[in-house]
């Protein structure tokens, strides 16, 4: 996330840092949710990223809350051509197509983890003990446009992986006691 030799940690303190990452530094970013629009918000948030900078996606964030309708999972599973069209003509949003059709498909990825596992989150947990290197084997043969890079982002920012937060910070420490005992 932080351009040259900081970690996010100590990026976000930055005088160069823009405030939207000190607050997603200190409130979302290691803090285990077990929301599922939240969740399917973050893998298209990250899914976006790809190719980009973390900032761009924290500035787009709120613009592309309205245009994928509160990344609220069954809508964006029914989008349709004419969807992705309007996608595709929204300025304020990552007009990729790949990124776009990815999303739309990872809703009904999503749809039937529920329907098979109870929840998006159960079915994370259930893969709680993974390493990366099994998360990113498993979200590449469930998801689309899930690269490493992508689930490695994904995982430490909902807690499954460790290493979001350096040692001491004090946004870390709230972070993992978030994270449910495994």
């Amino acid at each position: 996330m932080p351009e040259g030799n900081f970690s996010y940690c100590q990026y976000v303190l930055t005088e160069g840092a823009h405030p939207l990452h000190r607050a997603y530094h200190d409130e979302e970013y290691g803090f285990f949710t077990d929301d599922e629009t939240v969740l399917f918000e973050r893998l298209v948030l990250e899914i976006n990223q790809a190719g980009l900078s973390w900032e761009t996606i924290l500035k787009k964030r709120a613009t592309m809350q309205v245009a994928y309708d509160g990344f609220n999972v069954d809508r964006v599973a029914s989008y349709s051509e004419d969807d992705i069209a309007r996608l595709k003509q929204d300025p304020g949003i990552i007009r990729n197509d790949m990124k776009i059709r990815a999303a739309i498909h990872n809703a009904q990825v999503v749809q039937r983890l529920r329907s098979d596992h109870g929840s998006f989150s159960a079915w994370l947990e259930k893969q709680a003990h993974l390493d990366r290197p099994g998360w990113t084997k498993l979200f590449k043969q469930t998801f689309k446009f899930t690269g490493g890079e992508i689930v490695n982002e994904f995982c430490m920012s909902l807690g499954y992986l460790p290493e979001a937060h350096e040692a001491g910070c004090p946004a870390g420490i709230r972070a993992a006691a978030s994270v449910p005992a495994r």
